[in-house]
């Protein structure tokens, strides 16, 4: 069932509640003053009766008011004077006051005007005084009856109310239907245009209209197609440059061996299984960063634990020194964060190779704790080599992007180190970026939170 329509019957079912809730007080509310009016006037038509009584005999026909019927009835339960419609009829009821009352009320079982209607009676007692100028014997009974009001005050009425609520119901379904066919409208040409546009072209926006709330919608998912848009263009730009790299050392291997066949025996094949082992090396350097960049992507679960950085550096730096460039490590003691060990030793790994392979002649790593400050630590690593430009400090953490002096240094690099050091920060709630430092060589600057727990503790923390 659309939508507009579940919404119109529940409006309209709420507001039939409403309307046969207002109708029947309003029909018990009539139904309370008509019977207070009947009451009143079978009271008006016992006075009058009572009134001939002072005046002398009462006259055999008597007269009706408002469609009253009234009967005077002696003792011997002989009639002396009825109304037009009862005349020539038994008493229309038998019961009496109890002693010390003058009168009661009852419902009779049958409508002594023979019109089927439920009757309500009034019976009165007639003091000695007033019946001794009557034939009959005393006491004398008057007796007044008078159709009686239902709760609904009557069918007429009750119809009436009935089909006000239902044309009121039928109202409220069709303002309900129309507004949301109104509000619903623009939604269904943001949708369309929404579907059109992921399969065709993600460089459009769908149409942002003037509501408050939906034009949060429409902006909402135009950010979500942006966000798309940079992701299926990466995606394109991973697939092209990884075919491209990966090509590389699959035709290295296999010029490799065509040359070692042609050569026939005169083949020095450990050279050949050398050549090929780089080659293999190579691309599965470019697999594990790919597979690295994957499960960054995808938001795994990155299992964090205490762990002091401190020690974690010192133990990077003694594994990449080399005697063709000495790294200096400076580092304060017990800097204490929330990592993965293994992703923060991979970034660590990545930022010192690439200082090792453009530094002149020294590569300087510095780790400080600014607890005061903001709470974080900043590892810092240094070199001496002719630096980074300005305006491609932040092209460089793109995905296979290489800098001239880059390729020129090793031509045989996969671009995806420092765009992967950059993500395991970002997972890391951290930052890794460029310090300015013209004509001093390149300064990557590694910023991380410091650790608010106690030592020992250890959480999963999802990502």
């Amino acid at each position: 069932m659309p939508l507009r329509v579940r919404c119109g019957l529940v409006v309209a079912g709420v507001t039939a509640l409403e309307a046969s809730g207002f109708s029947v007080l309003f029909l018990r509310l009539v139904s309370r003053k008509r019977a207070i009016m009947a009451r009143e006037t079978m009271h008006s038509a016992v006075d009058d009766v009572f009134f001939r009584m002072l005046r002398g005999p009462l006259p055999e026909v008597l007269r009706a008011r408002d469609g009253h019927a009234v009967q005077v009835v002696d003792a011997d339960r002989r009639v002396l004077a009825a109304t037009k419609d009862l005349r020539g009829k038994p008493p229309m009821a038998s019961f009496t006051p109890r002693p010390g009352q003058v009168h009661t009320q009852r419902t009779l079982p049958h409508d002594p005007t023979g019109l089927g209607r439920r009757m309500t009676a009034w019976g009165v007692r007639m003091v000695p005084e007033v019946a001794r100028r009557q034939r009959g014997r005393s006491p004398l009974m008057i007796y007044t009856a008078a159709p009686r009001v239902p709760w609904y005050a009557s069918r007429q009425l009750a119809i009436a109310a009935g089909g006000v609520s239902a044309l009121v119901s039928a109202l409220a379904f069709l303002m309900t239907w129309r507004s949301m066919a109104r509000t619903l409208t623009p939604v269904e040409a943001i949708r369309r245009e929404f579907a059109e546009i992921t399969a065709t072209d993600l460089s459009r926006r769908v149409p942002v209209p003037e509501a408050r709330e939906l034009r949060d919608l429409a902006q909402t998912l135009n950010a979500a197609l942006g966000r798309l848009e940079a992701v299926v263009t990466d995606l394109r730009y991973l697939a092209s440059e990884a075919s491209h790299d990966l090509r590389g050392p699959l035709t290295g291997i296999r010029v490799l061996l065509e040359e070692a066949l042609t050569r026939g025996d005169d083949v020095d094949w450990p050279e050949v299984a050398a050549g090929v082992l780089a080659a293999v090396d190579r691309q599965q350097a470019i697999v594990t960063d790919l597979l690295t960049l994957s499960r960054l992507d995808t938001g795994q679960p990155v299992l964090m634990q205490r762990t002091d950085l401190s020690s974690l550096v010192s133990t990077e730096v003694q594994a990449q020194s080399n005697d063709r460039v000495p790294i200096t490590c400076e580092a304060d003691e017990q800097v204490m964060v929330d990592c993965n060990p293994l992703l923060i030793q991979r970034l660590l790994g990545n930022l010192l190779d690439n200082a090792q392979r453009h530094a002149a002649s020294r590569v300087t790593v510095t780790l400080t704790s600014q607890k005061v400050q903001d709470g974080v630590a900043v590892l810092t690593v240094e070199d001496d080599g002719d630096g980074i430009p300005p305006d491609q400090h932040e092209k460089i953490f793109e995905r296979f992007t290489r800098l001239a002096s880059s390729r020129d240094r090793d031509p045989y690099g996969t671009g995806l180190g420092l765009p992967i050091s950059r993500h395991i920060a970002e997972v890391h709630h951290g930052s890794l970026t460029i310090e300015d430092r013209p004509g001093q060589g390149a300064c990557f600057a590694l910023r991380l939170p410091l650790s608010s727990r106690r030592a020992g503790d250890e959480a999963s923390t999802p990502q």
